[in-house]
């Protein structure tokens, strides 16, 4: 029987840079996607899955997205005098419990396989998740709920993959396959960002449920691609040393949040998933491209 996975590290450590000058004083994983902040949606995604210990991989300058999972007193009794209900539900969903959450610093920007690293001592010997906030999966059942149900079957490591058109395969990780079931496929190896000749159309984005073998293989590693010590690495080594790395096809819409353009595409669908909010705001939208179309 496979080991339940129950512990999920959020590397939360970068700057943000594509989103300055917004990023020069928040957070870029509290700016605001419709009206959650982007960790809320990663946050509520591990719970739906069933994760119950969250590690932050964070980095100086980070206080406000500590500060966001704090309970904010003086605001629930606010809300809670003026008899505002349905607003402090939506607090409380932020909340988080005591113990639940630990934040480990990552001192130097040496990639995503170094901020993962960092957590190696809160994993010990389990099965753990791996979530990127700036990849926003709109899926039902939620993107790591699928995969750790998918999980329990396979056992090893697993990656979400969708496929993406061969000229965008040298902006992500992908797989070589070696045997492909339908929704799920077993690698035979995985390539960083290739220049030339990607082994397949696979590409792997921000979600991971990974062997506890995958923090030794790092504890090995050299900074690889771009000067950085690379998760993918610490990964393909799994495959070469005989043990099984899997990817899920995952059913949903994924958003890169981490591009200005995927960030307004992002907006555009979860605002128009809204109930309160889908009629005013599709209008509006028929009415821009009326607009644009006439002025063309």
């Amino acid at each position: 029987m496979n080991r339940k996975v129950t512990k999920a590290i959020f590397p939360v450590a970068g700057l943000g840079t594509r989103f300055l000058p917004a990023t020069k004083s928040i957070p870029k994983e509290i700016m605001t996607l419709v009206d959650r902040p982007l960790i809320q949606y990663a946050i509520d995604e591990a719970r739906a899955a069933g994760i119950k210990e969250f590690i932050f991989v964070t980095s100086r300058g980070k206080g406000a997205l500590e500060d966001y999972f704090d309970h904010a007193h003086e605001l629930e009794n606010t809300l809670r005098k003026a008899g505002k209900d349905d607003l402090l539900e939506l607090l409380r969903q932020t909340n988080m419990e005591s113990g639940a959450i630990a934040y480990i610093r990552q001192h130097k920007a040496m990639g995503l396989g170094h901020a993962v690293w960092c957590a190696r001592r809160l994993i010990h010997d389990e099965p753990f998740a791996v979530v990127l906030t700036d990849d926003v999966v709109m899926g039902e059942p939620p993107c790591l709920q699928q995969m750790i149900e998918a999980h329990a079957e396979t056992g090893g490591s697993m990656v979400a993959t969708m496929e993406v058109p061969l000229e965008k395969t040298k902006s992500y990780g992908v797989l070589d396959v070696a045997e492909d079931m339908g929704a799920i496929v077993r690698a035979k190896g995985m390539v960083e960002k290739p220049k030339e000749n990607p082994p397949s159309n696979l590409a792997v984005i921000g979600r991971y449920i990974l062997a506890p073998t995958v923090m030794e293989n790092l504890n090995k590693l050299k900074q690889g691609a771009g000067g950085e010590i690379q998760l993918t690495d610490a990964i393909a080594d799994e495959i070469e040393e005989g043990r099984d790395v899997y990817g899920l096809r995952f059913r949903g819409q994924r958003y890169d949040c981490g591009s200005k353009a995927g960030f307004l595409q992002a907006t555009v669908a979860f605002g128009l998933a809204r109930d309160e909010l889908k009629d005013e705001f599709a209008e509006y939208l028929h009415d821009v491209m009326a607009m644009r179309k006439a002025a063309e």
